[in-house]
């Protein structure tokens, strides 16, 4: 047994009062006559043997209450193997409040436990002790030492989050704060210890001690809508376009009769019901047709219970009204290139000559078409790299009588194959390339009948390997017909023949003109963003339309905010800076004018409900023994624990009790003791 405040030991010299009042206590005796003193001598011998035991108990029941009192100050007890605490304690408690917080036992929602245990902990700390209590929200508010009363308030305020932090994070952030003091640092987490954030396995600070409490129930079934995407670039106008949906099951039992739906301006549609097997997920399609151009937002829903949260997926996608190319030529339109766009709904495009170029329009087009210029100014060298990086593409056909010397300075500055010399012998394109999305889901076989291009004039590239090269179409001595180039967000195509009829045979190939323009005009290197996940550090790129520095970008939904806003060329950065907390819709707008829709979702990350279990807990970092877990049938009383921890067996209360026991029976002795 050892003692907290073994000065107050000192105070065993009390003992010495009640022996001082029972030798020198002297009882007055009354003189009393007798007519005979026959039995007197036996009287009194009986008589003072009687005394003497009495007063020997009434003197040990008090030099016993005075010692236990003594002890109790003290404060004794039994060390558990752990050094004992002393001086002030900096407690970090954190709180889980994700979404799988929501789950129940015994009708109570976990985080109603998880609350109740953090106040016993902070309840069995003293008032001169301080308190950080700290959440998935990560606030800075809760970035500080609080008193004792001020940190059982802000339990009181916490409340359900979409953020989530993996624990890793969660003890940088307590260690953070636990660093700037020098006393006790004591951290406990209190959370259901998902198997998809507990990532502690590699902690190895030894400075603070970690305490786990788990705040679990049975794991409840979950299927989610996990991911949803376009078969495809963009959307188009009035076009089947096939939009795929990812659902998984989260639990180990098989989900049966899952109902699928697909919700579009206010009307729903059924996709199916499907069932998903364990720890597995489907993908399924659901075909689009949109009508009208502009902004379009939907929700893909999936019917679950008892996990919902994460049962609907937000999606929004802009649609335009048409494609539109520009032909940039020196000699006048190419009858081909109009035919072909005639012929394709919703495409559109401009002929513009070489001498009467508005660069400040580049920008409006999907696909920019050089066609038989003799040279490239460096202006428009300039101009078509700047657009090809900031996302457009450019698709090239030399002149026949090009000056190489020119067009390689446009090559070369978007990391292309320049250009050697003319050639005027025959090639034939020997095959094609399926792979990338110009002629992906194009041809049902390429082995059968497929008519290649013929070419009588064509140009010589250097033969150096470019890790930004890919051959779409390659000649029978492997040289590159067409080829693309990724530059930035945007891509060069560049064919090695002219366009022009007799020196290329591609436009009598409508198997591969028609296709490879249309698929070039609606490719993407960068997809734009369906959806975005709520998080701490989401930020939006959208087209700079301010006028001025007057006008600013807002987001408007669930609630309206600024955003931080970050120019970039012609583009801008918002950034949201946490201020998203509900899934759904929400509106870019600048002025008052929306100029943009996004959907934000909750992290999946909390849909996967597999959790690790004390015995799993214990042995997730058998290499720290500063982590500890505080198991369930401790949770009960976990005030206790946390005394029996820091201080090991407590034992004054005890020594306190014997005191008064003592008392009372010196009381007893007094009252019913008879002489």
């Amino acid at each position: 047994m050892q003692f907290l405040f073994p000065s107050f030991l000192w105070a065993l010299t009390a003992l010495a009062i009640p022996v001082i009042i029972h030798l020198f206590y002297f009882r007055r005796f009354k003189r009393v006559y007798f007519t005979n003193v026959k039995f007197l001598k036996e009287i009194k011998e009986e008589t003072s043997n009687r005394n003497k035991l009495k007063n020997l108990l009434v003197l040990l029941s008090r030099c016993l209450a005075v010692a236990c009192l003594v002890f109790a100050f003290a404060q004794p007890f039994i060390p558990t193997g752990d050094a004992v605490k002393t001086g002030v304690n900096n407690v970090s408690v954190f709180i889980d409040n994700s979404y799988s917080m929501t789950a129940k036992r015994q009708d109570i929602p976990l985080l109603d436990y998880a609350k109740d245990r953090a106040k016993a902990i902070i309840e069995a700390y003293s008032d001169e002790d301080k308190f950080q209590v700290l959440t998935h929200d990560f606030e800075g508010r809760h970035q500080r030492l609080l008193s004792k009363e001020d940190a059982l308030s802000y339990i009181e305020e916490i409340i359900i989050t979409p953020s989530v932090q993996t624990l890793d994070n969660v003890i940088n952030r307590q260690k953070q704060l636990l660093e700037t003091v020098t006393s006790n640092k004591i951290a406990y987490i209190l959370s259901d210890f998902q198997k998809s954030i507990t990532n502690i396995d590699q902690y190895r600070d030894t400075t603070i001690e970690v305490n786990l409490l788990p705040i679990q129930t049975t794991q409840p079934k979950n299927v989610s809508v996990d991911s949803v995407w376009f078969d495809g670039p963009i959307p188009v106008l009035n076009q089947n376009n096939k939009l795929v949906v990812r659902v998984k099951n989260y639990s180990g039992q098989d989900a049966e009769q899952v109902k699928l739906s697909f919700k579009k301006d206010g009307q729903e549609k059924p996709i199916g019901i499907r069932d998903i097997p364990a720890n597995g997920a489907i993908t399924d399609t659901v075909v689009v047709n949109v009508s009208k151009s502009g902004w379009q937002q939907a929700v893909i829903s999936v019917t679950d219970y008892p996990v919902q949260f994460d049962d609907d997926f937000y999606i929004t996608f802009s649609v335009q009204d048409s494609i539109k190319a520009l032909f940039i030529n020196e000699n006048g339109p190419n009858k081909y290139m109009d035919a072909l766009f005639k012929g394709v709904p919703n495409f559109h495009l401009s002929n513009q000559n070489l001498n009467q170029l508005q660069y400040q329009q580049f920008g409006n087009f999907d696909l920019i078409i050089l066609n038989d210029l003799k040279s490239i100014s460096s202006g428009l060298a300039s101009e078509l790299s700047q657009y090809v990086r900031n996302g457009g593409k450019t698709l090239i056909f030399p002149g026949k009588n090009a000056d190489i010397n020119t067009y390689n300075a446009l090559l070369s500055s978007v990391r292309a194959h320049t250009l050697t010399n003319i050639n005027k012998s025959k090639k034939e394109v020997s095959s094609i390339n399926t792979e990338p999305f110009i002629f992906s889901d194009v041809f049902i076989t390429t082995k059968n009948n497929l008519k290649l291009p013929v070419t009588s004039l064509s140009y010589d590239q250097s033969n150096i390997q470019s890790n930004f090269e890919e051959k779409l179409l390659v000649y029978r001595d492997g040289s590159a017909y067409l080829s693309s180039y990724k530059v930035d967000d945007g891509q060069i195509f560049f064919c090695a023949a002219p366009l022009d009829a007799e020196s290329n045979d591609l436009v009598f190939n409508a198997e591969i003109f028609v296709p490879m323009i249309y698929k070039m005009a609606i490719s993407t290197t960068k997809q734009k963003n369906l959806a975005y996940k709520i998080s701490n550090n989401v930020v939006i790129e959208t087209d700079n339309k301010r006028h001025s520095g007057d006008f600013v970008y807002k987001i408007s939904g669930a609630k309206e905010f600024i955003p931080g806003q970050i120019p970039n060329g012609n583009k801008i950065n918002l950034d949201l800076n946490d201020q998203i907390k509900t899934a759904g819709f929400y509106n870019i707008m600048l002025d008052d004018d929306t100029v943009g829709k996004c959907a934000f979702n909750y992290d999946r990350k909390e849909s996967d409900l597999n959790m690790f279990t004390e015995a799993e807990l214990e042995e997730i970092n058998p290499g720290n023994k500063k982590i500890k877990v505080i198991s369930s049938a401790l949770q009960a009383n976990v005030s206790g624990a946390i005394n029996e921890k820091d201080k090991g067996i407590v034992l004054w209360k005890w020594f306190l009790i014997a005191a008064l026991a003592f008392l009372a029976i010196e009381s007893l002795l007094l009252r019913f003791y008879k002489n």
